[in-house]
């Protein structure tokens, strides 16, 4: 039996099964007990119907050829990759990515590549990562409520009696856009070195050269430019020039409201560690501990503390050590991240040019969050 003859048995039967459902219910009753029966009988009946159409369907396609099975389609990012490396060992020939764009003199590199230099970044400053970072074109202003100008307070009040009210104000942050630079050279030599891994080599060194950069600028901001943590108005200053005291070091943590402690870590230049690692408590204790449970391996009273070549040491006048949560630096970044690769610019020197290019913004707006321990002018 052909499967358009099984289909029309199918359809006929489960007009019966309306048409029985239509009596009783227009008659405003219950199925008696013949309708029941042949209803059931008609249901059974679709359900072989159903069992036979399947086994043919089945049947059939055990009867077809095999297929060669699909190469398995590789990932955008893969064909990225791949081409990448072959425009930086000079083998893409006419092949090039999609979105691979051509220039006089190189390329811009894809941006699933570009999207992994910027995880690099991440994964190398703590700071970048930590900070509330906002990826949108153009001017962000962010609100802020401003308690510093006075608070909203609650009291006791009484019947026929009227109060004062008191409030804050609401401020607000603009984060514009300042265009950066990095550049890395990468030697010929070890690009014509096929087994040398140097998509990825190309891939650190970038990040790394971005990463010295982001952090410099949050850290320490440069004038008319990006702010950064210059914008820090929570700060304990050092009674010496050179050297710091666990009281002073107590007295720039607890400026940090308990609320935002959770999440709170010093920052400092290493040689600033080093002093502090001197330290000790009235019991003769050390105050800065080796704690392999930290994220960087040391913590001062119980905090993790991280150390970046970006801060200043110990002088006078300058911010040595930052403590705080860093999510009250709002850091904005261009969502067109573009990296270039130039071969020919710096041919002479056996070398391949990468530039990488980001719009970035960055201003505290969050002040409670912030401290800074500020050494004593001379």
């Amino acid at each position: 039996m052909k499967k358009k003859k099984l289909l029309e048995m199918r359809a006929a039967k489960q007009k019966r099964m309306k048409e029985i459902l239509e009596a009783a219910t227009n008659e405003e009753r219950a199925l008696n007990t013949e309708e029941r029966d042949e209803f059931g009988t008609l249901e059974e009946e679709i359900r072989g119907i159903d069992e036979t159409i399947k086994a043919m369907e089945s049947m059939r396609n055990l009867e077809k050829e095999p297929e060669e099975p699909e190469k398995e389609e590789r990932s955008q990012e893969e064909r990225d990759l791949e081409t990448f490396e072959s425009f930086l060992r000079g083998t893409a020939g006419e092949t090039r990515a999609d979105n691979m764009t051509s220039t006089d003199n190189g390329a811009v590199i894809p941006s699933s590549i570009a999207n992994k230099i910027i995880e690099k970044v991440l994964d190398i400053s703590p700071v970048f990562y930590d900070a509330d970072r906002y990826n949108v074109k153009g001017t962000l202003t962010i609100p802020y409520y401003d308690e510093a100008t006075g608070d909203i307070t609650m009291d006791y009040a009484e019947e026929f009696t009227e109060g004062e009210s008191t409030s804050g104000k609401f401020k607000s942050i603009s984060l514009a856009g300042f265009l950066g630079r990095a550049i890395t050279d990468v030697s010929k030599s070890l690009i014509n070195n096929s087994n040398f891994d140097i998509v990825n080599f190309t891939i650190n060194r970038m990040a790394k050269s971005i990463a010295k950069w982001i952090e410099k600028e949050l850290l320490i901001g440069t004038n008319k430019k990006i702010e950064g943590l210059q914008g820090v108005t929570q700060k304990v200053t050092a009674k010496a020039a050179d050297k710091v005291t666990a009281d002073e070091i107590i007295d720039l943590q607890e400026s940090i409201p308990d609320v935002y402690q959770a999440d709170a870590y010093f920052i400092m230049n290493k040689k600033t560690r080093t002093a502090i690692r001197k330290l000790k408590d009235g019991q003769g204790n050390y105050l800065l501990n080796k704690d392999a449970n930290s994220r960087w391996g040391y913590t001062l009273f119980g905090k993790d503390v991280y150390t970046s070549d970006a801060m200043p040491e110990m002088a006078a006048g300058k911010r040595a050590i930052y403590y705080g949560d860093y999510k009250g630096l709002a850091v904005k970044v261009s969502e067109d991240v573009t990296i270039d690769v130039l071969r020919e610019t710096k041919a002479r020197q056996h070398v391949v040019e990468v530039l990488a290019f980001l719009e970035m913004d960055a201003k505290v707006q969050n002040a409670e969050m912030l401290a800074a321990l500020e050494m004593a002018a001379a």
